[in-house]
This record gives structure tokens, C-alpha cells and sequence, in this order.
């Protein structure tokens, strides 16, 4: 995987600004281009070249002010898994937030480097993680709603769970939300496709999708495509009446959870990044990113 500046995609190309960032390449260069991917993400760098970030802007279908509101309050996520946003655009300003970078993939990317589904470890790995987010999420009397493949991101430590929100953001409660840009329809619980407010359960269905996408390709296979392991599990996430899901549970990730390819991708990514030249030019005034506002220091640290 090369993820130059110089691929960055047309209008991404490295050198583009987002408010106080300088574009290095588009976070989803090289998914397969079939999977919805609910905000446009970008790897970015500031002007100064101190601080790396994963920054996100809204899909030109998206209201920009239902956007932030999900963004505000990600920042306040918890969980070992979660990546909230920590800094958002100013009143006025172009609308983006910034999340803190860390080498990831996405995982539709994953499979693509890997080659195929992954290993029955890694999905393993995988649902207990995201479980474990969930349940921390829930606790907070909390709904993801924006839970499905491309939300998740693949790191060398464990998954990351982003785009909080994006089902919120793509329509209001009330409004159909089958077919909406950047929403994955294999991903989206029935009754959040018919507009009902996202719930708990609905979350239990979207990870049921995600697990399945992870271990064959396909967010709604076949019982006998899943590994056997997952026979029982999946298809009760994935039931229509939101009382027949099961409850989520907690355990923790075990060494070697990851393919090596895809490991290698990982730091393939941290590398290029990290020698990538910011092509904008010096800010007229260097004091820093006038209009952000940058989030607590709390919401920064994503360590376990």
C-alpha cells in the first residue's frame, strides 16, 4: 500500500488545507469503492508540522451543524477503544474535527491487504473489542449509530471505533434512512433505517454486520460463509426484532491478533506519513490554529 501526498485522490492532493491542517492523503486511498464511508477522512498535518491528525469533514449530503453536534459529543467518549473527536472548527468556519493520529486502517482497507477475510483470531480479537467499547458506551447511556465497517479502524494495538454518530448526522429521527450516501445498508438496523431513534440494540445489529464483513467480505453472508464460531453469534446480532440480540460481553485482545500484512501495512503507513513534506506554505500568523477549539486533555489519551 502506497499512501503517498502525491495520491491523495483528486481535490485531496497533499498541500489542500482544512482549516488549520495541510492534507497529506486521504485515509481511505485504496478501500475498495463500493463501501459507504460516512464522512470524508483525511490524514492531515499543522502548518508548523507539530501535530499529526486524522480530520474529518462532512459528505456534501450531511448537515454540517448535525455533524459538529455528533463531533462535540464524541468528545467525551470513553472506552479503551473509542477515537472521539478533540478538536472541532470554529463558528463560522469551514466545518471539520480533528481526531489524534495514530497509524490505522481502515477495515475494509484491512481485508484488501490482507487479501481476503480475516483470520478467525483477528475477527475474534475484533468482537471482543468492539463489545467491550460498546458496553463502556452504553453505560454511558450512550448509542454509537454510526457503527459498521469503515467505522472501524485497525491499529497495531487493537481497533478504534470512529464516525460516532453518522446515522444521526446523515438523516433526523423520522426521516427514512434507507440509500443515504455513506451509510452502509448491511450495517444499518431496520428500525434505524425506518427512522426510528438509534438505540442500544441497534448497535448490537451494526456490530453483527461488522463481525460478519470481517470474517467473509459481506455484511449480511450466508450462516455457513461465517467461521463456526461465530454461526450463533452473528445472525442473533443480526436479527430484525432488536429483542431477540444478545447482550454484549467483555474479555481482552491476546498477542499476534493481527494478520502480518496487515501489520506491515500499518507501519508502512506510519512511515510514509511521518516522511511526508507539508507543501502548504508558512501561516501568515504561526501562534497557532485560530477559531479551533481544541478538546480536554482527557479526550486525547486513548491508551489501555
Amino acid at each position: 500500500m502506497d499512501i503517498r501526498a502525491s495520491e491523495a485522490g483528486p481535490g485531496t492532493r497533499g498541500g489542500r488545507r482544512i482549516g488549520p491542517y495541510t492534507v497529506v492523503t486521504r485515509l481511505d486511498a485504496g478501500s475498495p469503492a463500493h463501501t459507504p464511508v460516512p464522512e470524508h477522512r483525511y490524514i492531515a498535518r499543522s502548518a508548523d508540522g507539530d501535530r499529526t491528525v486524522l480530520l474529518s469533514s462532512p459528505l456534501a449530503t450531511v448537515d454540517p451543524q448535525r455533524f459538529l453536534a455528533e463531533a462535540e459529543a464524541s468528545r467525551y467518549l470513553l472506552g479503551p477503544w473509542v477515537l472521539p473527536a478533540v478538536e472541532l472548527a470554529g463558528p463560522g468556519a469551514q466545518v471539520w474535527h480533528a481526531r489524534p493520529y495514530l497509524p490505522a486502517l481502515p477495515l475494509p482497507l484491512a481485508l484488501a491487504v490482507h487479501g481476503g477475510p480475516l483470520p478467525e483470531r483477528t475477527v475474534r480479537a475484533l468482537a471482543v473489542a468492539l463489545a467491550e467499547n460498546l458496553a463502556v458506551l452504553h453505560g454511558q447511556n450512550l448509542t454509537h449509530a454510526g457503527l459498521g465497517p469503515s467505522a472501524v479502524l485497525i491499529a497495531a494495538d487493537g481497533p478504534r471505533l470512529t464516525c460516532f454518530g453518522a446515522v444521526r448526522a446523515a438523516a433526523p429521527e423520522g426521516v427514512v434512512r434507507r440509500e443515504l450516501p455513506g451509510i452502509d445498508p448491511g450495517s444499518l438496523p431496520p428500525e434505524q433505517a425506518a427512522g426510528g431513534q438509534p438505540r442500544p440494540l441497534g448497535d448490537v445489529y451494526a456490530l453483527g454486520a461488522t463481525l460478519a464483513y470481517a470474517a467473509t467480505g459481506y455484511t449480511m453472508p450466508e450462516r455457513e460463509e461465517l467461521p463456526p464460531i461465530f454461526r450463533s453469534l452473528v445472525p442473533r446480532c443480526l436479527s430484525r426484532d432488536p429483542a431477540h440480540r444478545p447482550q454484549l460481553s467483555e474479555t481482552l485482545l491476546g498477542p499476534g491478533w493481527l494478520p502480518a500484512r496487515v501489520v506491515a501495512a500499518i507501519v508502512h503507513q506510519s512511515a510514509s506519513v511521518l516522511a511526508a513534506e507539508a507543501a502548504a506554505p508558512a501561516p501568515a500568523h504561526p501562534s497557532g490554529p485560530a477559531g479551533g477549539t481544541p478538546g480536554p486533555a482527557a479526550a486525547a489519551h486513548h491508551s489501555h
